[in-house]
């Protein structure tokens, strides 16, 4: 009889250190375990007070596209047609020409009312005409500027009585929220 109670205490512990891998039971929290909210990882969250706050400053560079526009005064000459002119003037002389010579004169005085008319036509339509006009002319172009501005914040806060520093992209105010992280110094 005494055998069954032996039995069933040799089962129970034997089933205990099957269950856990003969490793104890965590202690409850707050007991030596791991403080409430810690992960897998054993960090958890607290807060840290902020001793100094520092804004980081840079220098952002802006390219502008500018145009920079002024009015200039444009001669165009139109082209002369000195062909038309000469041939012309040529014909108006000749007859001129003919008109006033008789005989054997009226030949020379056509053809030298010829030359003489074809000459005034060319000087008369070598001239053209000009135009003078005012048009606006504009060349493109770049203004830069740059302006300080702040990148981030050099903090120092202080945790359980140590003192450390962390840039961060926001100013934090009064207090800090920390991961705090424990691991085995091996």
């Amino acid at each position: 009889m005494l055998l069954a109670p032996l039995l069933a205490l040799a089962l129970v512990s034997t089933g205990v250190f099957a269950q856990d891998g003969g490793y104890p039971p965590p202690p409850p929290q707050g007991v030596g375990g791991p403080p409430p909210g810690a992960g897998p990882d054993n960090a958890h969250y607290a807060w840290a007070d902020v001793l100094r706050v520092d804004p980081v400053y840079g220098v952002a560079r802006t390219a502008t596209p500018t145009q920079q526009c002024y009015d200039q005064q444009v001669v165009q000459q139109t082209p002369s047609n000195k062909g038309i002119g000469t041939v012309l003037g040529a014909v108006v002389g000749g007859v001129l020409g003919s008109t006033i010579g008789h005989g054997r004169g009226n030949t020379a005085a056509t053809v030298g009312g010829a030359v003489v008319g074809g000459a005034v036509g060319n000087s008369v339509a070598s001239g053209g005409s000009t135009t003078v006009s005012n048009q606006t002319v504009c060349q493109p172009g770049t203004q830069v500027s740059e302006q300080r501005q702040i990148i981030g914040y050099d903090v120092e806060y202080r945790y359980h009585g140590d003192v450390y520093m962390s840039r961060l992209s926001y100013d934090p105010g009064e207090r800090l929220r920390v991961r705090v992280s424990v691991s085995p110094a091996d």
